[in-house]
């Protein structure tokens, strides 16, 4: 029989996101008010498979006082990592190459030794993918879905996506101005790996001409003309929005950076690439600019904040029924738990039927088709 839980965990892994803070202040809360204790892990896993690098000691006792007014702040005061997934951690091998190596082990010894009774994973698929191998080695274990990207299924959004759409949005309108006063080419390229729904959803809202996606393969020839047409029309600047993980139809992706022992490849240069291609194909001044890592900082939303302080509180609710191996996602109006095995792996693309694609299209928003 599953004893009942006293002390559980949280940490948080992957990209930072807004919103990160409001979910810890939420468990922590949740926690406290059913007389649980909480603790914060340190940079993912870090802090349990390198407690000497921290002066307070890798796991920490989370307090009301500790959480108090950190909702609206961005980032996470735990500290987050994408390199230390323990199943494949990155070791230096007798050979003296990099390889990986499965130190999920000393998590759950962790556990056991401490008498910790659950964790809350916070992340985007590799985080929860973590979370769905813990829970199946016998770990009580609840994940909370996070990802500017919005690539996770199951979930109707994820929190930081709306913050980063929302900042998205600024920039092109800012862009407009300087676009049109020059009569040039803006290219921005926004994170979101191999999905676009960044891309699209700021593309639309910040009144791109044209929008390049992971999902649709993209031929050049088609935002040429678009261009000219506006010039023909009078309209003498374009706004272009490229997803980093855009793709050319006779090309492949931009890697900024190639797949290491313990860390997946990075994205990026793909608005360099189109920039470039469409000032030598139109004949007018093209810039690129990179949106990046911009994305992901600052206070979140109010929806951000709300979705987030939400998914907490629930993942607490889910430990408090019994659940376990589950995550918890928004099926509007409420939030549900799904298993995680259902989750983990997986990546939520943009549906080309869908009423967003076709809004653009009705707007005569080129997609590069």
């Amino acid at each position: 029989m599953t004893r009942s839980i006293k002390r559980i965990v949280i940490c948080t892994g992957g990209g930072d996101a807004p919103g990160l803070n409001a979910v810890i202040r939420a468990v922590v809360l949740a926690s406290a008010n059913r007389g649980w204790e909480c603790y914060g892990i340190h940079d993912g896993f870090n802090g349990i498979l390198f407690p000497e690098r921290y002066p307070e000691g890798g796991v920490f006792r989370l307090t009301r006082e500790r959480v108090r007014g950190i909702a609206h702040l961005g980032g996470t005061i735990l500290g987050t990592t994408n390199r230390g997934n323990p199943l494949h951690y990155p070791t230096r091998m007798p050979d003296g190459n990099m390889g990986e190596v499965d130190r999920s082990g000393e998590i759950l010894d962790y556990f056991a030794t401490q008498e910790l009774d659950a964790l809350v994973s916070v992340g985007g698929d590799g985080s929860l993918t973590i979370a769905d191998a813990l829970h199946k080695r016998g770990l009580r274990v609840v994940g909370v879905p996070k990802t500017i990207d919005n690539d996770l299924d199951k979930t109707v959004t994820t929190f930081g996506f709306d913050t980063a759409v929302s900042f998205a949005t600024e920039c092109l309108d800012r862009l407009h101005s300087t676009a049109e006063s020059h009569q040039r080419v803006l290219v921005v390229e926004v994170m979101g790996r191999y999905a676009g729904w960044i891309a699209l959803h700021s593309g639309i809202a910040g009144n791109a001409h044209t929008i390049l996606l992971p999902e649709i393969p993209f031929d050049l020839d088609k935002v040429v003309q678009q261009i000219r047409a506006r010039d023909d029309d009078g309209h003498l600047y374009s706004l272009v929005v490229v997803a980093e993980g855009a793709i050319p139809l006779e090309g492949d992706l931009e890697i900024a950076a190639a797949a290491q022992a313990g860390h997946e490849q990075r994205l990026g240069g793909m608005g360099e690439h189109v920039a470039k291609e469409l000032e030598q194909r139109t004949g007018k001044q093209a810039r690129v600019v990179v949106l990046g890592h911009l994305l992901r900082g600052g206070s979140p939303t109010s929806f951000d904040r709300i979705a987030a302080l939400r998914f907490g509180a629930a993942a607490v609710r889910a430990l408090d029924q019994g659940l376990s191996g589950v995550m918890v996602a928004l099926a509007s109006p409420n939030v549900n738990f799904v298993p995680l095995a259902e989750v983990a792996g997986r990546m939520k693309a943009v549906p080309l039927d869908g009423d967003t694609v076709q809004t653009a299209r009705d707007l005569g928003i080129c997609l590069g088709d």
